[in-house]
């Protein structure tokens, strides 16, 4: 099966992420890819109160053209995330879709883990404005293997990446929006090693550029783009060039299994040995 991840440069302007989103999508179809990954906010993204004022709901433009675009090519498509507008009063979600090929919504996955960190001197709070979700999501993409949700800083918490796993993921989407420093310093040792761990192919589509410029309210903000693909084995298939555009590469599921039965770490797990201590300390 041959996957795609897509790397754009978002910003406010919803119109013309959708427009770009489009461009790089048909070319990754075009290019043999079955099931494309776009990445985390790809139809908006800016600071806390341009998301709150651009937030769409689900049956709004961004999601209706995944859904179109899906069925017109025929593919699986991982609508990155979107800021989902929710009940009036609450702060939005960061959603993750999975639009099958006959562009229906087949899982729906809303991001655990918030992104409430210092980096480089940064503040990032995105709890302020963003409601967690607290369920895993584990989809199955039309005629192949199982595909497991998650959204950008999930991928510091193994624990979610092994229960996606256990529960049958083959392939672990990650779409995102690192900062410049920490995909410098992180991201593909994270995402190398939630493949090795799991076993799964890793399909890592990111942000890359300016999003929004320096201003009354914080600093510029970037992401470091290096989107990739990651195979069972840890290696790194493709990788993205230092601009917007997608990358394709073809997975080896028969390899998999190969990999999973002759070194069997999975199936080799000891769950009655594993004891959450009653705290944790931060």
């Amino acid at each position: 099966m041959r996957a795609a991840a897509v790397q754009l440069t978002s910003t406010t302007d919803v119109d013309h992420n959708i427009e770009r989103a489009d461009r790089f999508t048909r070319a990754a179809a075009a290019d043999g890819a079955r099931l494309v990954v776009l990445p985390e906010k790809w139809s908006l993204l800016g600071r806390g109160e341009d998301l709150l004022a651009g937030a769409q709901a689900l049956d709004g433009s961004a999601v209706s053209w995944a859904c179109a675009v899906a069925r017109e090519l025929g593919i699986d498509l991982v609508a990155g995330s979107v800021c989902e507008r929710t009940a009036a009063g609450e702060r939005l979600r960061n959603t993750s879709l999975h639009i099958g090929p006959d562009g229906t919504i087949r899982a729906t996955y809303r991001k655990v883990h918030m992104f409430d960190v210092v980096v480089d001197g940064t503040t990032y709070r995105e709890s302020e404005h963003e409601q967690p979700g607290d369920e895993l999501v584990v989809s199955d993409i039309a005629g192949g293997p199982r595909l497991g949700l998650s959204v950008c800083y999930d991928v510091r918490f193994p624990e979610l990446y092994r229960i996606l796993a256990v529960r049958g993921a083959e392939v672990l989407s990650v779409p995102a929006a690192f900062t410049v420093p920490t995909t410098r310093d992180h991201w593909e040792i994270l995402l190398r090693a939630r493949a090795i761990e799991n076993q799964a192919f890793v399909i890592a589509a990111n942000q890359i550029g300016e999003h929004a410029p320096a201003g009354r309210e914080g600093p510029a903000m970037r992401s470091g783009g290096r989107s990739m693909i990651v195979d069972p084995w840890g290696i790194v298939l493709a990788l993205s060039a230092d601009r917007e555009g997608h990358i394709v590469a073809d997975l080896d599921l028969d390899a998999q299994q190969r990999v999973r039965r002759e070194l069997p770490a999975l199936a080799n797990r000891r769950p009655s040995a594993y004891r959450w201590p009653a705290e944790v300390p931060a």
